[in-house]
């Protein structure tokens, strides 16, 4: 009996999950129904996630996150992480590091520019503790809240066409979202003329509004600045060239190693690559006329090695040169 309860449980919850799976980006693709972390795993590279992106075939990949200086296009930082994760999850991780190796370098950080898949309240507030201008733009997802109702930030609620307030109650945590809910009082609404369009067969109006409204502001102000036109461009003239140039040439377009570990040395290895490129090119000197002969100075080699030892310092690689 209770084999045949278990059996049933398990019908009951695959048939669930296949229906959540058919939302899915990428569901249709062959093979995807029936594909995903939760049924399956990789024996010989646990490490390793299944992950799609609309219009691929599911696979199991590592997650590349990679920071450049938008000055030199020049790799500041690489990690591997588990494909399974989002973007916006790792961005904390991600600026600590990066933080403390530029100031250790004696550079100073204040502007983070990426894209719509960093973009949260948490990770807003979070870079403005760290006295860094975000330039991040939210996802279509976001409102600044219900049409026609105006907030006041003094007494901290909502005012609603008829005149009525919509006043603060709680703070609660919904699907890892922090938000702020407001109501209004069954007497408010109780014969409202626009009661129908406004709550239909509800008792008072409620709005539940992320917690981070205020940095979520702030940080669309900036975006839709002249600056934050000027960073959109800047990001993608810079950071997206070179994840081209770390796939098609550098070898990470597929990584041949096993364990998360192993993956990230190879990422940090293309990186030191590409660096050591942008690096040659600061100190190459050209010929001005004429055949010379082949001669090496030694300050030419300790500027190249001073800056092999920079490159390997912003990947946090102990190496000595002698």
């Amino acid at each position: 009996m209770s084999s045949f309860l278990l059996q049933v449980h398990i019908t009951t919850r695959n048939s669930k999950w296949a229906r959540e799976q058919d939302q899915r980006p990428g569901a249709g693709n062959k093979g995807a129904r029936y594909t995903s972390n939760k049924t399956h795993y990789s024996p010989t590279d646990p490490d390793a996630r299944i992950s799609v992106k609309p219009g691929k075939a599911r696979k199991l990949n590592y997650l590349s996150q990679l920071t450049v200086d938008t000055s030199n296009h020049v790799i500041t930082d690489i990690q591997a992480y588990h494909a399974d994760g989002k973007d916006n999850q790792q961005l904390a991780d991600i600026v600590k590091r990066v933080q403390r190796r530029l100031w250790n370098s004696g550079l100073l950080w204040e502007n983070c520019v990426a894209d719509t898949g960093y973009s949260s309240g948490e990770n807003y507030a979070f870079l403005e503790n760290r006295h860094l201008q975000s330039f991040i733009p939210p996802h279509g997802t976001y409102k600044g809240g219900p049409d026609s109702f105006i907030y006041y930030e003094k007494g901290n609620y909502w005012l609603c066409p008829q005149g009525k307030k919509v006043t603060f109650r709680k703070q609660k945590l919904e699907k890892g979202t922090l938000k702020d809910n407001y109501f209004t009082k069954r007497s408010d609404c109780k014969g409202c003329p626009i009661k129908q369009q406004c709550i239909g067969k509800s008792h008072e109006k409620r709005i539940n509004i992320t917690a981070y409204r205020k940095e979520y502001e702030r940080n669309i102000a900036r975006v839709n600045s002249p600056q934050g036109r000027y960073m959109k461009g800047k990001r993608q003239s810079t950071v997206e060239p070179v994840f081209g140039t770390l796939t098609q040439f550098m070898g990470l377009r597929k990584v041949n190693t096993i364990g998360i570990k192993q993956a990230n040395k190879c990422m940090q290895l293309s990186a030191i690559a590409y660096n050591l490129k942008k690096y040659l090119k600061f100190i190459q000197k050209h010929a001005k006329s004429g055949v010379g002969s082949l001669k090496v100075s030694s300050s030419f080699l300790k500027a190249l090695q001073k800056h092999i030892l920079c490159c390997f310092k912003l990947l946090d690689f102990n190496v000595q040169l002698n």
